[in-house]
């Protein structure tokens, strides 16, 4: 007997924050008449830690320890035992979006050692030789923006061989100079990252700019920290030797679920970078590195 079981939420975008109502309805389309032993509906939210394979044997102590935090969970029955009738039949829920206790609750990302996320799960228990269902939703938590403004302070840079930190003999090095600035390193995450670079000149030909997006992610407690960066996106703003003296401009729409504010607390971080890659002919890599602070206002 084909029976499904769905969970619908009230807001398409499914965006709340702390303090708001999760509603929706529990939808169940069935060809006839269905005998069950309750339907339950569950809300979590957990923040998920794992290590790379490089510090497992570092941090044996706390390898044992990464335990998922709550940092909500509730239950509750929508339908007791009994019966459902033929076709499609909508139980409405509602769960009231706050924290037990000190807790706070993060914004829902989605990063490789760090995984905030909340979820619904609906669960439908049926007599015997029947199989139990169960179906699961995620919903997004955006934190609560903040009140104070967020004032852009410009970045300015100049790419010289000189000005290279990891260069190995910089004589080798072909002569180039690149200037440009970012608007701001605080940023709204809603807004796009913007500014402009400027290939003043360069001895080898360009053969590309990139914008590279880098997500830092630290995890740890007593015994140590634990501190990965991964690529989120990687963006060509010029491709081949571009016009020496022409303004280039940087632009970088912020990812939704893989940024999130710039988070710090006592068992993990999430930071964020950006880095000016360009590329030469000969294949040198010059890399710039600019910290980011993200906020939600």
């Amino acid at each position: 007997m084909s029976v499904t079981l769905d969970i619908r939420l009230k807001r398409a975008n499914k965006v709340y924050h702390e303090g708001e109502s999760v509603a929706g309805v529990v939808l169940l389309v069935c060809k006839e008449a269905l005998q069950h032993h309750g339907v339950a509906l569950t809300m979590e939210g957990l923040v998920n830690l794992q290590l790379s394979s490089k510090s497992v044997g570092v941090f044996e102590a706390f390898y044992n320890s990464v335990k998922p935090i709550q940092l909500i969970s509730s239950n509750v029955e929508v339908a007791k035992a009994g019966k459902i009738p033929a076709g499609k039949t909508e139980i409405p829920f509602e769960f009231p979006l706050s924290t037990k206790g000190n807790k706070v609750l993060y914004e829902t990302y989605h990063g490789v050692f760090v995984n905030i996320q909340y979820t619904l799960r609906c669960d439908m228990k049926r007599p015997l030789l029947a199989k139990d269902l169960s179906r699961n939703c995620e919903f997004i938590v955006h934190c609560q923006p903040q009140k104070a403004k967020v004032v852009p302070t410009p970045v300015h840079f100049t790419i010289t061989p000189a000005t290279l930190q990891n260069a190995r003999e910089r004589s080798l090095l072909p002569k180039f100079l690149v200037k440009g600035h970012l608007d701001a390193t605080s940023c709204v995450i809603s807004q796009p990252l913007t500014g402009e670079l400027v290939v003043e000149s360069s001895e080898v030909p360009v053969k590309s700019i990139e914008l590279q997006l880098v997500r830092v992610e630290t995890c740890g407690c007593a015994e140590g920290y634990a501190r990965d960066a991964t690529e989120i996106q990687n963006i060509q703003i010029a491709e081949g030797d571009v016009c020496h003296g022409l303004p280039i401009p940087i632009y970088m729409v912020f990812p939704r679920l893989f940024t999130s504010p710039t988070l710090e607390t006592t068992n993990f971080k999430v930071e964020f970078e950006v880095n000016v890659v360009i590329v030469l002919h000969d294949d040198h890599l010059i890399t710039e590195n600019f910290p980011l602070k993200l906020s939600r206002v």
